[in-house]
Order: C-alpha cells, then sequence, then structure tokens
C-alpha cells in the first residue's frame, strides 16, 4: 500500500520539473539514432560524439517508447489516484495502447517484455502477476523496460525517494519483476532526490539503499563506484571493465538490464554533476543508448536545473514531443505541457491545493518555445522566436480597457524590415503528416488538437516604441483545403495588452494542423518586437466529413487512430473489419455534451456502432444495429454491456443515419431523424470523450458520413 506524503513540494518545483522532463527528452533524440550499437561502432563510425546527429531537413523527431510510455503511465494518477495499484496501472496500459500496436516495441510474446504483459494482462491475467518471475520467467522478466520509463515518478514525488521506488515498482511490475522493479525503483528514487542533491555519487548511494544489497543489479552498481574510485579519470578503462564483466554475452534476452544500468553508473559518476558531459558519456557507451542516455538526462536534468543545460541541446528541441498513445490528440505534444501535467499530479500527491489553470501556451519556462515555428515571407522576416519574462520587460503594461494581470512569460517575436502591406506568421502544429516525422518504427497516428467550431484566444503585447499601424489575426490552417481561415484583423496600440478571440466556422472535411497569429503591416517598413503572452481554445466542436479528402494514414486514414481491426477508405467510405471489437477514434477526449451523427451501411455481420465520450479501449457510449432487427445502446467497461434497446428493421447494404447524442448523464439515440431510445447512466456515468466507430468480430461496415455538433 503506498503512503501519500505530505511533504512540501520545493520552491522551484516546476522549472526542475520542466528541467528533469527536458534532460530526458534530450538524452532520448541524442541516443535514438545509435540504439543497438557498441561503444566501438559508434567510435569506429562517427567519432566521439558531442551533439545531436542531424534530422532530415524540416522533420520532427520520432516518438520513442522510452518517452510515450511513460506518458501513458503517468495518466494513472489521473485516472484512479494517488494510491494507484499495479493492477489499476495495468488497466491503464490496455486502455490507453493500442492493441500490439503503437507505443512500444512489439517483438512477440516470450520475446517483448512489454508485448508478452499485454496480451497477459488482455487475457484478464492482473498485474502484478501479468510481469512476474514465476509466470514469465527470469530471462524476459529481467530487461530494461522496468528502468527506462519510471523517471517520471520521481518527477511526480520530489524529494521522497521511498515514495517514488514505490511508484515506480507498482508501475515496473506491471510488465517486469526481479533486478528490472529495483532499477525502476532506483532510477526513479535518483530522480526524486536530485531536487535536493546535485553530488553524482551520493545519489547512487542513495538508490542503492532503496533496493536489496544482495541483488545483481546492486553488484554492478558497487562495481562501478569500486572502480571508478580507483580510475576516476577514465571513463573509457570504466566502460571496458563493465563490457568484460557484466557485458550482453553475460545475460540473457534481448536487451538486459544490468550492462545497460553499468553504463549509467559510469556516465553519472565520470559525468561529474555536469549535463553534456555526463549524456555525452553514456551515448558513447552504446547498447540501449536512447534509454541509458533519457536517464541519466533526467536525474541530471533535475540536478542542474536549466541553467545547467546548455541552449545547444534545447534550441533543436523546440520543446516538441511525439508519442505514439491510442488517444491521437495526445500524442502531439510539447514539454512544458508534460510539465504542467506532471507539477499538477505531484501537487495533488502532496496535498497541496492545485494551482490555477494555466493556457495550454502560457511561455512560463524559461527559456520555453513549447513548439512554436514561423513563417516570413519575401516582404518581411521573423528573425527570432525566444521566451522572455513579462513582468520585467513590460512592468506597467496595460490592455486596451485598463489594468491587466499579465502572463508570466511570453513568447516574443521579433521580425526584421516588415514592409507594407505584408504579412509573418507564428504558429504551432495541431497535427502531423506523416512525412513531417523524421521516422515513425514506433506507429504514432494523430487527431487534431483543434476542431471546427471551437474558439481560439490569444494575448499579445506591442511594445511603447512601436508604430500604430500594426494588425493581428488569429488563424487556423485547413490542410485538407490548403485554405486559411482567420479572424478580422485587429489594430495593435503600442504599449498595450491586447485580448484576442476567433470563432473558427463550423466546417466540412476540413483537417485543421496548425493555429496562430498573423501580424500585418499596414505602414512603413517596420522593424520590432511582438510578444504572445498565450494561446489557447475551448468549446464544442462543430464539423462534418464524409471522408472525401481524407487519405490512408499510419495504417488507417487522416485524423482518425484505431485500437485493431482492419480500417480503410473503400469505394467513397471508411471500411471497417477484423476479428475482434474494431474501433477507431476521432476527437479530444474532453470534449462534453455533443450529439454524434453517422451515415452507415451495414455489408456484412450484425454489430455496426458509432461510440461517443470515448476515454479510452475500455470505456465509452455506443449506439447500433443489433440481431434480430434492433438498435441498441451500450456501456462500455471493459467490455460492451447492453442497457437499452428497441426495434428497428435495418437491412444488409441499406444506408442508415444513426445519432448518439450525450447530455450530462443523459444519452439519446435516433434513427433516421426518430428518437429510440433515451438511458440515463446514473453508475459513475463518463462525462467527457472522443467520437469513434466500431462493430465486432465478423462484420464489415461502411462509414459515409460523420457530423458532430
Amino acid at each position: 500500500m503506498i503512503t501519500i506524503s505530505q511533504r512540501p513540494l520545493p520552491i522551484d518545483y516546476e522549472e526542475r520539473v520542466y528541467a528533469g522532463w527536458l534532460g530526458k527528452c534530450i538524452g532520448v533524440r541524442f541516443g535514438a539514432p545509435l540504439e543497438g550499437w557498441t561503444y566501438q561502432e559508434i567510435r569506429d563510425n562517427l567519432g566521439e560524439l558531442d551533439d545531436y546527429l542531424p534530422l532530415p531537413p524540416g522533420k520532427v523527431f520520432k516518438p520513442d517508447d522510452d518517452t510515450a510510455f511513460p506518458m501513458i503511465l503517468v495518466r494513472a494518477l489521473q485516472d484512479y489516484g494517488p494510491a494507484v495499484s499495479a493492477e489499476q496501472l495495468g488497466e491503464t496500459m490496455l486502455n490507453y495502447l493500442g492493441d500490439q500496436r503503437g507505443t512500444l516495441w512489439w517483438g512477440g510474446y516470450g520475446v517483448s517484455t512489454e508485448h508478452t504483459a499485454y496480451l497477459n494482462l488482455a487475457a484478464d491475467i492482473p498485474a502484478p502477476l501479468s510481469g512476474s518471475i514465476a509466470l514469465n520467467g527470469a530471462a524476459l522478466a529481467e530487461q530494461i523496460g522496468g528502468q527506462i520509463f519510471s523517471d517520471i515518478w520521481g518527477l511526480v514525488v520530489p524529494d521522497n525517494p521511498e515514495l517514488a521506488a514505490g511508484y515506480a515498482a507498482r508501475a515496473a511490475s506491471i510488465s517486469h519483476d526481479g533486478n528490472a522493479v529495483y532499477g525502476g525503483r532506483f532510477i526513479a528514487g535518483l530522480v526524486s532526490a536530485a531536487f535536493s542533491q546535485v553530488d553524482p555519487q551520493h545519489l547512487i548511494e542513495i538508490g542503492l539503499g532503496l533496493i536489496p544489497a544482495d541483488s545483481e543489479y546492486s553488484r554492478v552498481v558497487r562495481a562501478v563506484l569500486d572502480f571508478h574510485a580507483g580510475q576516476p579519470d577514465d571513463w573509457h578503462a570504466a566502460y571496458r571493465f563493465i563490457n568484460d564483466n557484466f557485458g550482453y554475452d553475460r545475460y540473457p534476452g534481448v536487451v538486459h538490464i544490468i550492462p545497460n544500468t553499468g553504463v549509467v553508473i559510469m556516465a553519472l559518476l565520470y559525468g561529474q554533476g555536469d549535463f553534456s558531459r555526463t549524456i555525452q558519456i553514456a551515448n558513447m557507451g552504446g547498447w540501449d543508448t536512447d534509454c541509458n542516455v533519457g536517464n541519466v538526462g533526467a536525474i541530471t536534468g533535475v540536478a542542474v536545473g536549466l541553467q545547467g543545460i546548455s541552449p545547444k541541446w534545447r534550441e533543436p528541441m523546440n520543446d516538441e514531443l511525439v508519442t505514439a498513445s491510442l488517444i491521437g490528440t495526445r500524442n502531439l505534444l510539447d514539454i512544458p505541457a508534460c510539465a504542467d501535467l506532471f507539477c499538477a499530479l505531484g501537487r495533488q500527491i502532496a496535498g497541496e491545493s492545485a494551482r490555477p489553470g494555466r493556457p495550454r501556451y502560457h511561455f512560463s519556462y524559461p527559456g520555453s518555445t513549447q513548439g512554436f515555428h514561423q513563417c516570413s515571407g519575401s516582404r518581411g522576416k521573423i528573425i527570432s522566436l525566444r521566451q522572455i519574462g513579462t513582468r520585467e520587460s513590460n512592468p506597467r503594461a496595460r490592455t486596451a480597457d485598463g489594468p491587466f494581470d499579465q502572463p508570466e512569460g511570453a513568447l516574443q517575436l521579433t521580425v526584421r524590415k516588415l514592409n507594407k502591406k505584408s504579412e509573418v506568421r507564428f504558429f504551432v502544429k495541431t497535427s502531423l503528416r506523416p512525412d513531417e516525422l523524421s521516422a515513425n518504427y514506433y506507429g504514432a497516428s494523430f487527431s487534431p488538437k483543434i476542431y471546427p467550431g471551437q474558439q481560439l484566444r490569444a494575448r499579445l503585447f506591442l511594445p511603447p516604441d512601436a508604430p500604430e499601424q500594426l494588425q493581428a489575426s488569429l488563424f487556423a490552417w485547413d490542410d485538407n483545403h490548403s485554405e486559411t481561415h482567420q479572424s478580422k484583423g485587429h489594430p495593435l496600440q503600442p504599449g498595450r495588452w491586447h485580448d484576442l478571440r476567433f470563432q473558427i466556422p463550423a466546417l466540412h472535411n476540413a483537417c485543421l494542423s496548425e493555429v496562430g497569429v498573423l501580424l500585418r503591416n499596414l505602414g512603413q517598413p517596420w522593424s520590432g518586437s511582438l510578444s504572445l503572452g498565450s494561446l489557447d481554445w475551448d468549446g464544442s466542436p462543430s464539423f462534418s466529413n464524409d471522408f472525401g479528402l481524407e487519405r490512408p494514414e499510419y495504417d488507417a486514414i487522416s485524423q482518425w487512430t484505431f485500437l485493431r481491426g482492419f480500417w480503410r477508405l473503400d469505394e467513397g467510405g471508411y471500411h471497417g473489419s477484423g476479428v475482434g471489437v474494431n474501433e477507431t477514434y476521432t476527437g479530444d477526449i474532453q470534449w462534453q455534451d455533443y450529439s454524434l451523427s453517422v451515415r452507415l451501411t451495414p455489408l456484412k455481420g450484425d454489430h455496426h456502432n458509432i461510440n461517443v465520450r470515448v476515454s479510452g479501449a475500455l470505456r465509452s457510449y455506443a449506439a447500433g444495429l443489433a440481431p434480430d432487427g434492433k438498435v441498441v445502446l451500450y456501456r462500455n467497461d471493459r467490455g460492451y454491456r447492453q442497457v437499452s434497446g428497441a426495434a428497428f428493421p435495418w437491412q444488409h447494404g441499406c444506408s442508415t443515419l444513426l445519432t448518439l447524442a450525450a447530455r450530462d448523464n443523459g444519452l439519446i439515440v435516433s434513427v433516421d431523424g426518430q428518437e429510440k431510445i433515451f438511458w440515463t447512466d446514473d453508475d459513475q456515468p463518463y462525462r467527457c470523450g472522443q467520437i469513434g466507430l466500431s462493430n465486432f468480430a465478423g462484420c464489415r461496415t461502411c462509414y459515409e458520413f460523420v457530423e458532430i455538433s
């Protein structure tokens, strides 16, 4: 049983969490291209690496399991609370992973530890039995995964290594056991302790106190500590010692935890608390480089803080993070948004009050850009986008209507010679096409983060020395039609903050892949700056889609993710079939009250459904055509259960308009405009979620048209 601590959080908690997760993401990107190489292969082919290998021009760094799976595991705290159990963490894995696709390496049962655990969980073998040595054997259970996903528990539990280790052990136990669980405890404990302890050797001793002294994990840690004590200036000699005494040839399985632990300890000791040096040594050590460099990046990032992480590591990241969960809107993230989530959970665990909500993009973390990009033209150029502190830069700024509570930070746009009647844009990506990723072997797919019908909001500041000739508009880019939707130009007054709003219209067949600010000059050529204090959106979606402009993407179609089944464009519609419960989704998991209407044609089989309030594979409502001439309503709670039904004589090959409306805890099912079912869920109703389409084994359904309002 986890005992929740009431220890106060550090004063600089938020910034250190951001530095730790940033360090993790930097380490993963630095190490990923070398994964599986040995030290000698790296040295012979690339020399002593001290910087990233370049990405293909214009590409976003690929998803990686080292960051993608932690962003799933941490959702268990959101869903179940601070006292989350191993069994609930296993349910979280089932809920947010595609069925044997995305996020992880699916190497086969008995080969991939996580794949094995997933199939065990899906077969109703609960955690921790699902990952145990007793069930799976030591060779499989003691692979590296128990360690590489555990940094997050130290971030949500600062200065409490014992509690962080307890969370890590529960999370690791869903798929691992033995030394792999000890590795999870060790890494989480070091991240937690790094909030108040900088010295790597002291951190390692703290970690050793969290695991059995007679374990193989302790043995490799102690061995590297002893070697370092005798030869503290030669990490190359330490690597040879690890390779000779704890190398891959001595341990079974694909990627055993013990050799890689030796590299982690080596990097921490010989890096001497220097972030760059530590991640460089870990990377040159080879083997599972993204895992090892990610772990030491998280530990050292927390210890040294943002001031200890060089801009050369930060700037190429641009705060962007791609993951690969079942929820498409959560697969295009920014690192500050992850830090916000960790900090909110950390406050909950510590028993502290939640801080007031922040906009999605708030630029409060020093140096953060939150994934913003810029687009210049031939008649004006953006020369920099950088984070600034607004209170220091604009101490007396006001809105056009009076005093204004300024943002904590801002993104400053600097423009050189914007000519008359010219414009520049700065924006964030809200969806990605496959050709925008550097690679995608972990299977990310995306649903847009913003949809037609929602309201876009921003706060802008124009410095006092600027001329009164500039206008700003908010815009959304529809990638399906290559078309911009934008608000009316808002005149900017020098020395003032401005609140801009834009109600994106209801649209048909749109795919909104960018939102941002368009700056236009109506007067003489101008050079200067503009500050964005925040960007956010909310409201109900309003859109329709007949799939006419969608395209095959990510093994399904653009804008839709899927759990399982064979989903494809065919004969003018979106077709689904398969051997199990086949589901596909789009939309935001935070949507609440809405009405979903879908025109569908049942082609084979007797179960053809539409879904609302989808919050993963295990939780949703569905309405569908069912056997014996019925329309039925289901509640999916780790399995579909019929809760209501009505007669409706449907036929194969005949098109039907099916509508499912969710209002508070009431659900209304209509067929061809006629209400058939009204049902109230009075037992822990689902309050929000995506939209979806589904059918059951042996069915094929053609979905022709979707509308949400």
